[in-house]
């Protein structure tokens, strides 16, 4: 049979999680389109990804299964709905808030590893209308085989987060010391911040750019986790995917500290925090090897590839022990406002092949 599968995505930082599973899709041989809810996203597509232009070619194209990477998804469409995730950690924001927040519009969560497995799996027992299928997070299979950066000078990644009370992209005091140590001539600096962080912010990085640091926009981040020795960031989620790699992360008043991580809190702590990180003590790499088994064990560059096939027998599994998805009128209708089409049509029940 062949599957038709709906890519259904709203910013553009969600390209790195999709292209896994698009590539995986069509190495299989299904077929593969992308959807944007945003209209602005659609100047980001690159020419060889196939993209519906609205929501009335999606609706004609009929997908199987919609891999979601997003909050929320066109209801009236009849595929199966498939949370795939746009971040990896827990959000920084309260529980009911952030990651594990149920909207009412998924069948399925693909999570990728214990640390949101059984919280999800607690909340579907208490919901009853999804199932739970730990597969790991498709963006990083690229990842996978670990590689070892090889820099003659010693290079830090920095990344933030676009929450201004959490982004260390907003302290300006933060960028004169990143500026200052840049000038010692010690170590490289590679900048890449979230896309939703304003361009005044980002314009405070582009304007201390020297031959020993440099600002990448990008949402493809995998190149430079594997250029560089550490990262020093604040609470963004990147700072997870990095420690995958077992190096050293330094953050900024980090929201959810852990022996994982060298954690600062004061502005002249960061370049002793620094020297720390790029000669890392034993037991820091112990702490970062058992976070990691805790948020993404798999190691082998396959999610994708269990996440497309749970999805497919999922999709073909009996499904009438759940129960149906709420009415979720007021979400319903925000969908509805942002798309600009308004059927009646809802799909509680996932569909059965």
């Amino acid at each position: 049979m062949n599957y038709r599968f709906l890519i259904y995505i709203s910013y553009s930082y969600a390209f790195p999680i999709g292209e896994p599973l698009e590539q995986e899709i069509r190495k299989i041989g299904y077929t593969v389109k992308w959807f944007a809810d945003e209209p602005s996203t659609y100047a980001k597509f690159s020419d060889d990804k196939t993209v519906l232009k609205n929501i009335q070619d999606v609706i004609s194209y009929n997908p199987h299964i919609i891999l979601c990477i997003t909050n929320s998804v066109a209801d009236f469409l009849s595929g199966l709905k498939v949370q795939v995730f746009h971040g990896i950690a827990p959000s920084k924001r309260n529980f009911k808030k952030g990651h594990f927040r149920i909207r009412g519009f998924f069948d399925l969560y693909c999570t990728q590893g214990p640390s949101t497995t059984k919280p999800f799996q607690d909340l579907q027992i208490e919901h009853k209308h999804f199932e739970v299928i730990e597969t790991g997070w498709p963006k990083l299979d690229p990842l996978f085989p670990l590689q070892k950066a090889s820099n003659q000078i010693p290079t830090i990644l920095i990344s933030s987060t676009f929450s201004k009370k959490l982004s260390l992209a907003y302290r300006d005091d933060v960028i004169e010391e990143i500026k200052r140590l840049s000038e010692l001539g010690k170590w490289i600096f590679k900048v890449v911040l979230h896309p939703k962080i304003p361009a005044e912010r980002v314009d405070k990085f582009k304007q201390i750019e020297s031959m020993n640091l440099t600002y990448y926009d990008t949402t493809d981040l995998i190149p430079l986790f594997r250029e560089s020795d550490i990262l020093f960031a604040d609470s963004t989620s990147v700072v997870t995917e990095f420690l995958l790699q077992e190096k050293p992360v330094v953050t900024f008043r980090n929201s959810q500290p852990g022996q994982h991580l060298i954690n600062i809190q004061e502005v002249d702590e960061i370049e002793n925090a620094i020297e720390r990180a790029m000669k890392p003590e034993i037991y820091l790499i112990e702490n970062i090897r058992k976070f990691n088994l805790r948020m993404h064990p798999y190691r082998d560059g396959k999610s994708s590839e269990r996440l497309i096939e749970a999805s497919i027998k999922f999709l073909h599994a009996d499904k009438n022990y759940l129960k149906p998805k709420p009415l979720n009128f007021i979400r319903k209708l925000k969908v509805r406002n942002n798309l600009g089409v308004y059927p009646l049509r809802t799909y509680r029940q996932p569909p059965t092949l």
